[in-house]
């Protein structure tokens, strides 16, 4: 079993920046993928970032440039940074595990709000 707990999540003005974190505890194999979704009221979950434990990257366009996504392998942890936040992402960010190809848990999820 596989718990994730996500924390960073508030309230932000436009422009401004917040960091995601996520801890990962449980039976945690040494190949996997973390990343980070979201979800915006009426819209479906979409990918914002991921990152292998090999450290491989992949990011939605709509976030390159501005957020980043980096893990410490040793803690279970990753992190999503969010800069010139706008207020298109407001959404619910979830955390994501993916191991042993079928294998996928998730957090329960932290609001992101951006508004001034």
């Amino acid at each position: 079993q596989v718990q994730l707990v996500e924390s960073g999540g508030g309230l932000v003005q436009p422009g401004g920046s917040l960091r995601l974190s996520c801890v990962a505890s449980g039976t945690i194999f040494r190949i996997n993928t973390m990343g980070w979704y979201r979800q915006a009221p009426g819209k479906q979950r979409e990918l914002v970032a991921s990152i292998t434990s090999g450290g491989s990257t992949n990011s939605a366009d709509s976030v390159k440039g501005r957020f980043a996504i980096s893990r410490d392998n040793g803690k279970n942890t990753v992190y999503l940074q969010m800069n010139s936040l706008k207020p298109d992402d407001t959404a619910v960010y979830f955390c994501n595990l993916k191991q042993l190809i079928t294998r996928e848990y998730w957090g329960q999820g932290t609001q992101v709000t951006v508004s001034s």
